[in-house]
């Protein structure tokens, strides 16, 4: 595939809340290092600006972030404010709260709800806004996240959010949360090869009732957090043989095929990746490319 030439737009649109946005996204991790979080060795700073800025570019218009997302010298955050402010009217960044590390990088337990709002202003200092355009609550093992999201909710009534979202969940908790407030996305760890049977529920009850569903580590493999895939069955590259892409644009395409409803987040920190990763929203796999990766398209 020619990857320069293909824009976000190939992959169609969908709407968070009231706020369209491209199927391919970007998601912001790996533009603090070569590696999650603090791991690895952090990438050079006008490296990942030039990044986010050929996303606009490629016609990108929802990033995906958090203010836990940083390494030794990079926060996600500061580049997207540093790289993209003014921000376009079309720009969508979703962030999400939860998890918390402290200033050394050292993970913290989970948030308790009444620590939600200042996690919230923290992504409003960080990006610049007077108010987030998504919030996902990420749950942490916990059996009820009924307490918190009550609480995001009330910082959607106060102006501070405007819309909501959850992630790794189950779908009771999409169901506790509904009753609470509207839910926009939901994100959780889905592609190729990585289908649990509950977030399959999930993939399908979102289809239905029109909320977005937003996989993580999509492209990821078995490394998940670590890095993207390197190790691809033969069913993954022979598909791409055919259609002259690589195995990480077929497991992109791969998963927007699962429905209209299905967004795609890669991260990279790789201007060149970027352009692939953008180029894969343009792949449309067949039927019997669909069947001999193991799965079955829904559009």
């Amino acid at each position: 595939m020619t990857s320069e030439t293909i824009t976000a737009e190939s992959a169609g649109s969908w709407t968070l809340g009231d706020l369209p946005v491209r199927r391919i996204g970007l998601g912001a991790m790996r533009l603090t290092g070569s590696a999650a979080f603090h791991l690895g060795t952090p990438s050079e700073r006008e490296r990942s600006l030039a990044v986010l800025r050929r996303a606009v570019e490629l016609g990108v218009n929802h990033i995906d972030t958090a203010a836990f997302y940083f390494s030794s010298l990079r926060s996600a955050n500061e580049l997207i404010n540093s790289a993209l402010a003014p921000y376009a009217e079309d720009l969508v960044i979703v962030t999400k709260v939860g998890p918390y590390r402290d200033w050394s990088g050292r993970w913290g337990t989970s948030a308790r709800p009444e620590d939600l709002r200042a996690h919230v202003e923290e992504n409003l200092r960080q990006l610049g806004r007077d108010h987030l355009d998504v919030v996902n609550l990420r749950r942490m093992r916990q059996d009820s996240i009924a307490e918190h999201f009550g609480a995001l909710a009330e910082l959607r009534e106060a102006g501070l959010i405007r819309h909501l979202g959850i992630s790794d969940v189950e779908p009771r908790h999409l169901a506790e949360a509904q009753a609470i407030a509207p839910v926009v996305c939901v994100q959780n760890r889905y592609g190729l090869g990585h289908d649990a049977p509950a977030t399959a529920e999930l993939l399908r009850l979102c289809g239905e009732q029109g909320i977005a569903f937003v996989p993580f580590y999509a492209i990821a493999g078995e490394a998940g957090p670590q890095a993207a895939a390197t190790d691809h069955d033969e069913a993954v590259r022979a598909v791409a043989r055919a259609h002259d892409a690589s195995p990480a644009q077929v497991r992109i395409a791969w998963t927007l095929h699962q429905g209209p409803h299905v967004l795609a987040i890669p991260g990279t920190g790789d201007p060149g990746h970027l352009a692939e990763n953008v180029a894969a929203g343009a792949l449309r796999l067949t039927e019997e490319d669909l069947a001999r990766l193991g799965g079955a398209s829904t559009v």
